[in-house]
């Protein structure tokens, strides 16, 4: 899910971040890792190394007209979702990363799950065998979920759903949506593919945006975003149990910290659940970063989940920073940063605070899997 910055940039509608959720799970430990980066020239998808040398490129040109949104990493397989801006709206790919393991140059084997309307990605399932898309946004938008092979269900939940978020633990999920604007969102309980659900959190003033399970499944992160006309401004991210799933809705959430809103920048949990990065915008007061993308100053910040201690990452005073990723291990964080018009993909350390760039040509949408 958050607006890209493209070589051919492209303006996204007012409520366009809402549809997209960057949902970067957090997958199991035992498998190995790879951190994938797009390149915009030539155009393929660069494979790094534990220690970020470059291992591989699997070459992936976007198709005419389309821009990339982002891509998104299953909790563990071969498979890539990679989400596009099209003339006929939004378009969800599945790259194999393996299809073009042992064939020398060959571009990457690429399917498109649905073919006759567009297709908004929301998640994974909990496993990555399958994804959760909303499809057919501006006729009768439903949900369905997808393989590999194209097996398409229909999950009987809110066709007005933005977000939706695998439980990490069994095969529920939460969804939010919201009726339209001035009724603010709900964040619902599905169970048995939807046919339960049971409302966790309901906000009249706010779109619930974002909400991610800790890797335990204890807790669940969101982000609230003003349910006004204003494009971009500042929202909040809070977190709350999820065991409210028990019982009624939930009364112990929390606001840990302001966080910059309406440019679909989610937050995303440490690998021990006890962190959680996220964009925080610099210069609040600014009208014209309320209206325009490119006036927003934005920096990663990580706030500590139990005693809400704050701590800046990076420290850009022109320019900004997107989505903040984890590596599996904790210990890095990867991030889009666009700066004077230019989006690469910026690596930190987080024991030193080493800040690099990833590679020397404009890029894009890390993405760390385990396969």
């Amino acid at each position: 899910m958050r607006a890209k910055l493209l070589t051919a940039s492209f303006s996204l509608l007012t409520f366009a971040p809402l549809l997209f959720s960057c949902t970067h799970q957090t997958p199991p430990a035992s498998l190995q890792t790879t951190l994938y980066v797009y390149r915009f020239d030539p155009p393929a998808l660069i494979e790094f190394s534990q220690d970020f040398q470059i291992n591989r490129e699997i070459p992936f040109s976007l198709p005419p007209n389309c821009g990339l949104l982002d891509l998104f990493p299953p909790p563990a397989g071969n498979f890539i979702a990679i989400e596009l801006s099209c003339p006929g709206g939004q378009t969800v790919l599945f790259l194999d990363t393996l299809s073009s393991l042992n064939a020398g140059s060959a571009p990457a084997a690429v399917s498109q799950p649905v073919t006759d309307s567009d297709s908004h990605f929301l998640a994974w399932t909990r496993d990555g065998k399958a994804a959760y898309l909303k499809v057919d946004s501006l006729g009768n938008a439903h949900i369905v979920r997808v393989d590999g092979s194209g097996k398409n269900e229909s999950i009987p939940i809110s066709g007005f759903t933005y977000d939706l978020a695998a439980d990490p633990g069994n095969d529920d999920f939460t969804f939010a949506f919201s009726r339209g604007l001035g009724q603010g969102s709900e964040l619902w309980l599905a169970k048995q593919d939807g046919r339960t659900v049971q409302r966790l959190y309901a906000d009249p003033s706010n779109y619930i945006s974002f909400a991610r399970y800790s890797p335990d499944g204890d807790q669940i992160a969101f982000i609230k975003i003003p349910d006004t006309q204003t494009p971009f401004t500042v929202g909040e991210l809070w977190v709350t149990p999820a065991t409210a799933a028990q019982g009624a809705e939930d009364s112990n959430a929390r606001k840990l910290a302001d966080a910059d809103a309406g440019h679909g920048y989610a937050a995303n949990w440490s690998p021990d659940g006890k962190r959680i990065a996220f964009v925080l915008r610099e210069n609040p007061q600014d009208e014209q970063a309320d209206q325009l993308s490119e006036a927003l100053i934005s920096n990663a910040y990580i706030v500590e989940v139990a005693s809400g201690v704050l701590t800046q990452v990076t420290h850009l005073a022109n320019g900004r920073v997107e989505t903040p990723f984890w590596s599996p291990s904790g210990n890095t964080l990867a991030f889009n940063a666009v700066i004077n018009d230019r989006m690469e993909v910026q690596i930190v350390e987080l024991r030193t605070g080493e800040i690099r760039s990833l590679i020397t040509e404009s890029a894009c949408c890390p993405t760390w899997m385990r396969k």
